[in-house]
């Protein structure tokens, strides 16, 4: 029930998170009055405790309990502030009233809840506005008990002192409840101020990540220029057969027909070639743009074959390139060229650590689990010790001579893996060569987007780096 309560008094149209949580204060403080004020009168009376001098006391006090059930509907509509200023006058009317009818009050309850409630909720500025208004009621009401010779302790000497110790328990209260403020106020600015700083630090670091991946991606784009002149090569090759059969128009032992369908497969054979080269070139352009991130859901394995030529540009002719791809779904989100950026990294690291050829293996299956996709890029070179193991994806540490390498690679592939809430992790020995498994999150294989696979069981593929398959 109480849970119930709070959870409602929680929810409430105030933006200031602050005063959000006061407005729960608020409205229990005004819900508890409304209750047991009106109960409290209902006990005297039944008691015959009132008498015809305290009746308007009475009714005065019952109708500024009910009406914090209206303050609470203005909390309820977002007015917190006007609702607690509004609490602060109905109370200072209320001990007026009460001072000019009976004197000097001694019960002292209701001048601190005011100070109290308004301090806390208001501020500084409310705090010392009611002290002076409960000063000058004080003051009132011993003025007017001296006045009409009601004075209960004896003449206006003791109603002066007990003025004056009012004032100093007012002081008090005031000051300690300013303190508290001003430290409040003070913590509240600092942790602004620190949030703000955090935001600002981690967009920073987001601008670097950018900037890290993007200087990886023309690095190994730089790394993919001689293997795609290669390619280019190869289909301008193709391009300039194709376009020699048109020394068939000059031979008198070729028909019309023949040179007709002669012609037709030589264009057919150089629009092909065109549109490999135009799509070897979108696939580049786009890999190297600097762009945002992008996640995007696609078949894991789908994408590591789609990669494979672009990671056989990536090895010299000594080095082998293996494919093993559970040919199942695997779906995977995250950005589509951060994933090729990180395999054509491993790649680049592979090929440093064979500089005399070996075998690079590219393995994609889901995980035991059932929950991850894993891919598994092996290498045949020469290891890495526990050294150099331990300090594998901090930034900036390379063991290649200077000007080789910038010791980025695997801290941002790290980062891209974190991203992305994958794991990776890395295996090596001197003289054994280094295993890298990139677990990835499965998506669920039912979504719609993504490449169909063919319902055959699992092959295993091997590629030289010249592209022919053996």
């Amino acid at each position: 029930m109480l849970k119930r309560l709070s959870q409602w008094f929680q929810r409430v149209p105030i933006i200031d998170p602050v005063e959000r949580r006061n407005a729960v204060a608020m409205q229990a403080l005004l819900l508890f009055l409304g209750i047991t004020v009106p109960l409290n009168w209902w006990l005297h009376a039944s008691l015959g405790m009132v008498s015809t001098g305290t009746l308007w006391v009475m009714v005065v006090d019952n109708a500024a309990a009910l009406f914090g059930f209206v303050l609470i509907a203005l909390i309820r509509r977002g007015s917190f502030r006007l609702s607690v200023v509004l609490f602060s006058v109905s109370m200072l009317a209320t001990m007026s009233m009460a001072t000019w009818h009976f004197g000097l009050l001694r019960d002292q309850t209701s001048q601190m809840l005011c100070l109290v409630v308004s301090g806390l909720f208001l501020g500084r500025r409310a705090l010392w506005t009611v002290f002076t208004l409960l000063l000058l009621i004080s003051c009132a009401g011993g003025i007017n008990e001296i006045n009409g010779g009601t004075a209960r302790l004896g003449g206006g000497v003791q109603i002066i002192s007990l003025i004056v110790s009012f004032a100093m328990s007012y002081m008090v209260v005031a000051v300690v409840i300013d303190l508290c403020i001003t430290a409040l106020r003070r913590s509240l600015a600092e942790s602004e101020l620190r949030g703000q700083r955090l935001q600002e630090e981690m967009a920073e670091r987001e601008r670097t990540q950018a900037q890290l991946v993007q200087s990886q991606k023309l690095e190994a784009t730089g790394r993919l220029a001689s293997g795609v002149a290669h390619d280019f090569d190869n289909i301008l090759n193709l391009m300039t057969g194709f376009a020699s059969e048109r020394h068939r128009l000059d031979d008198p032992d070729y028909s019309s027909a023949e040179n007709a369908r002669a012609l037709a497969f030589a264009l057919e054979g150089v629009d092909a070639a065109a549109r490999r080269g135009m799509s070897l070139t979108r696939r580049l352009l786009s890999f190297a743009r600097p762009d945002v991130s992008r996640p995007e859901r696609f078949d894991a394995g789908v994408a590591v074959t789609e990669l494979m030529p672009m990671l056989r540009q990536s090895f010299g002719p000594q080095v082998r390139l293996k494919l093993d791809c559970a040919n199942v779904p695997m779906p995977v989100y995250l950005d589509r060229d951060q994933f090729d950026l990180m395999l054509l990294n491993i790649a680049s690291n592979a090929r440093d650590a064979m500089p005399e050829g070996g075998v690079f293996e590219v393995a994609a299956s889901p995980a035991a689990d059932g929950a991850s996709v894993d891919l598994c890029l092996r290498d045949s070179g020469v290891g890495m010790n526990a050294h150099v193991l331990s300090q594998a994806f901090e930034p900036f540490f390379s063991t290649k001579p200077a000007g080789q390498g910038t010791g980025l690679g695997l801290a941002v592939i790290h980062g891209l893996m974190r991203t992305a809430n994958g794991v990776i992790d890395i295996q090596s020995a001197p003289g054994q060569g280094t295993t890298l498994h990139l677990r990835l999150p499965l998506q669920d294989p039912d979504a719609q987007g993504l490449e169909a696979r063919s319902t055959e069981g699992s092959k295993h593929v091997a590629f030289a780096v010249d592209g022919s398959q053996r």
